[in-house]
């Protein structure tokens, strides 16, 4: 291969630096106005049922857009693809003040429903921006590099999911909806402006990875494609899958463990210690990287995760809880960042957004059957189970406990459990183990030749036009 990285990559880093502070500062004020939209629903609405559809309706469109977004990403200029998202997603933020101002002056009867729309633009053009980010970050970043930055990419979603609440919950009783409102307005000005100030390297021609008239289809198809004949990627994606169903289930039960035992001033001590313990991961790994075989960080504190559920079903004690929460939200960024790294360095530039578009929809699976199913196994079969006179009382109730909350425990050791043999299945499985050496790297500057019996594919056909 005598291809050579763009020129100018000694300034990539700043670059990368740049667009981050960007995201960050987005990530931030998405995460205001995500907390402060949803309360204002509820107290609106006094209804479960909108507040829950509201969810939906702010999460559906990152499922569903995934795939055309991945393969339009490839088509476009990524820089601008992050400009227009934010413009888009500003515009949305826009009509959702003009309703808040509306609602409290008393023009216009507002009712939680007229900001489902709104919401859903909003995650719509947030998943074109993300998409447009991941698949930029292997041209920015040299690939030794790749898991330092990946790190900084969680924390920079970390502090906008963890920590906008918290500042959120106090705004908003000062400022109201609109003034936080306001404040995201200005935060995509922020990013937006950080992106103006920077140019992404551009995609040579021949990194492009795509068919000469190539329809809209057959580049989503392409995504998915590339992925069903890599079997190390395959197993990688149906490892995080899994990963990301145990993960929410978790998060989703902490609150009625711990309010089982403790009021909701330890609750919320207990989610600031989770909190801190994300935004630490984020920040070893934005310093360390990972180690060497990024694979081996994937599963090993995938593991630790696990492990760390047995210490939360331990008889209860908010102390333990904290510590326990502390160490799995901390394995989260190393996971996800070693995940990343993996992908970007494997994927074709060219062909990132269409190949991330399908790990992110397939991925993002997982979430709401974890909603649905969290409810009905706590209720139906677990708290039953170890409830002072249930079926497991006599033996698994001796070693967590029995009364409320108690199946909570069990079924997070039953988690613990299932995620050691996630990790298991994926460790034997010499593809996924040895993802790293068995697939050529694709970043610019690295070989990036198919293997033995992908010049038939059109996936192949991309490897060997990029090599």
């Amino acid at each position: 291969m005598t291809s050579t990285r763009p020129h100018g990559i000694h300034h990539l880093p700043s670059v990368f630096g740049l667009t981050w502070l960007g995201q960050l500062v987005s990530s931030l004020g998405s995460g205001l106005t995500s907390f402060a939209v949803m309360v204002h629903v509820f107290q609106r609405s006094a209804s479960l049922t909108q507040y829950s559809l509201a969810s939906f309706f702010a999460f559906l469109p990152m499922v569903l857009l995934a795939p055309v977004a991945g393969a339009l990403v490839d088509r476009w200029d990524r820089r601008r693809v992050m400009l227009l998202a934010d413009l888009g997603a500003a515009c949305a933020v826009f009509a959702m003040w003009l309703l808040a101002k509306a609602g409290d002056e008393g023009r216009w009867e507002v009712h939680g429903w007229h900001y489902y729309l709104p919401l859903a633009t909003c995650s719509a053009f947030a998943t074109f921006r993300n998409l447009a980010y991941s698949a930029s970050t292997a041209l920015m970043v040299p690939k030794q590099h790749l898991g330092r930055a990946n790190g900084l990419i969680e924390l920079a979603l970390g502090v906008g999911q963890l920590i906008s609440p918290g500042i959120a919950g106090v705004l908003v009783v000062r400022l109201g909806l609109p003034g936080i409102l306001l404040i995201d307005l200005g935060s995509f000005v922020i990013s937006a402006l950080l992106l103006v100030s920077v140019r992404f390297p551009q995609l040579a021609s021949h990194d492009l990875a795509r068919k000469p008239g190539a329809s809209l289809r057959e580049d989503v198809l392409m995504g998915w494609a590339f992925i069903r004949e890599r079997q190390g990627l395959l197993g990688m994606l149906s490892f995080i899958t899994f990963a990301n169903l145990f993960t929410i289930l978790v998060t989703v039960l902490i609150t009625p463990l711990v309010l089982s035992f403790a009021d909701a001033s330890r609750l919320g001590w207990v989610m600031s210690i989770a909190g801190v313990g994300m935004l630490a991961g984020g920040v070893m790994m934005g310093a360390w990287g990972g180690p060497r075989k990024r694979i081996l960080g994937m599963l090993g504190f995938q593991l630790l995760s696990g492990l760390a559920l047995f210490g939360a079903a331990l008889p209860a004690s908010p102390g333990m809880v904290a510590g326990a929460a502390f160490v799995f939200m901390f394995c989260v960024p190393v996971i996800a960042g070693c995940s990343h790294a993996i992908w970007q360095s494997k994927v074709p530039v060219g062909l990132q957004g269409r190949v991330f578009a399908v790990r992110r929809m397939v991925a993002l699976s997982a979430p709401p059957l974890a909603a649905l199913l969290a409810g009905p196994l706590a209720d139906k079969l677990f708290e039953p189970w170890m409830s002072t006179d249930g079926a497991l009382a006599s033996s698994a109730g001796r070693i967590l406990g029995t009364g409320p909350g108690r199946g909570i425990a069990l079924l997070y050791v039953t988690l613990g459990v299932l995620s050691a043999i996630n990790v298991l299945v994926a460790w034997l499985s010499p593809r996924v183990r040895n993802v790293e050496e068995d697939l050529p790297d694709a970043l610019p500057g690295a070989p990036a030749a198919p293997k033995h019996g992908d010049e038939e594919s059109g996936s192949g056909e991309v490897l060997h036009r990029v090599g």
